[in-house]
């Protein structure tokens, strides 16, 4: 099956400049202390980092409606923040990447999901989370299912950014589904394995390599392998497609009565993963969102992370570098 062309990418970035789509789920700040190491410290065996600076970024759910902002679409992010400088920061980063919010916020003392990654020369030396991930109350759940029928309709797509924080319901996730079924509106899941069960019947989901062999039982050794998760994938979930992402192996796209699709990586260089997810999900609700064919929005999501990988934090990619990326890899 012949690649994506330049053209073929041009015109397909375009209309996804038209396309909106709805975000529902877990919403994130990432806080980057950046610093540098020079001794170990005398009190344990840890390194000492020097801090030389700070930055916070938009992460889960929130990171995928601004990487949706980002290639030129339109956004709405449903979801949940505390009452807290942290919940404050998220609002103010959306306002600023021109996200339009239905944001609920938590009662109770429940924070803003934060995780706090210590990078020192460019390598994360370690990571803390402050979060309260028990499912969110009865009515929060009531507000954003409210939010959501009132939204959807204007939108294109529908993506589900379920990081296990509580946002994610069992009776939230399929309300939305059966409403996004009815209007034909296609249902993207970034999933959780513990929340497989959920997902039955979406349009599309999008594990990683691991995540699709724990929620299968089986391990990736060889092709066929790979191809019988993919098939399982699809069985347990009765859904349309299932995206198998595999890092440095690229992606693998399975559909049901089709043959399956292996994708290579994009990137060039790889400097931080982070967040590399968000903008395949966010790329392919876009696309699909435009009406493009599934395995066009694969070969262009995977371009995409190939531009967002090679960036250091939770990053996005814009039309432009999308472009340059598909340019580049026709030129290879």
């Amino acid at each position: 099956m012949p690649g994506l062309s330049a053209a073929r990418a041009r015109k397909l970035i375009k209309s996804m400049q038209g396309s909106r789509v709805l975000v529902l789920g877990d919403v994130m700040l990432d806080e980057f202390i950046w610093g540098r190491v020079a001794r170990i410290s005398p009190e344990a065996p840890v390194p000492v980092v020097e801090v030389t600076g700070q930055s916070f970024h938009l992460g889960g759910a929130g990171n995928v409606a601004s990487n949706v902002r980002a290639l030129g679409g339109g956004a709405v992010l449903a979801g949940v923040v505390g009452a807290d400088n942290a919940g404050q920061r998220v609002r103010d980063a959306l306002k600023a990447a021109g996200v339009e919010t239905r944001l609920a916020v938590t009662e109770g003392g429940r924070p803003t999901t934060m995780k706090t990654r210590i990078i020192a020369h460019n390598q994360q030396v370690v990571r803390a989370d402050r979060e309260q991930s028990d499912e969110i109350p009865d009515a929060l759940e009531a507000r954003l299912l409210a939010d959501v029928r009132e939204t959807l309709p204007s939108c294109h797509a529908l993506i589900l950014s379920d990081y296990q924080k509580g946002v994610v319901t069992p009776r939230l996730t399929r309300a939305v589904v059966a409403l996004a079924r009815r209007r034909r509106i296609p249902v993207l899941v970034d999933p959780k394995v513990r929340h497989f069960a959920l997902y039955r019947r979406v349009t599309l989901v999008t594990p990683n390599q691991q995540e699709a062999e724990e929620a299968t039982g089986l391990r990736v050794r060889t092709a066929a392998d790979l191809q019988a998760v993919g098939r399982r994938l699809l069985e347990l979930l009765d859904c349309s497609a299932a995206l198998v992402t595999r890092g440095e192996h690229g992606m693998s796209l399975f559909e049901r009565g089709r043959p399956p699709l292996h994708v290579p990586t994009a990137a060039r260089e790889v400097f931080d993963v982070t967040g590399a997810g968000d903008t395949v999900i966010a790329t392919l609700g876009l696309a699909l969102g435009a009406g493009a064919p599934l395995p066009d929005a694969a070969r262009l999501a995977n371009y995409a992370a190939g531009v967002v990988v090679g960036k250091l934090g939770t990053a996005t990619a814009t039309p432009e570098e999308l472009q340059a990326a598909v340019e580049a890899g026709e030129s290879a």
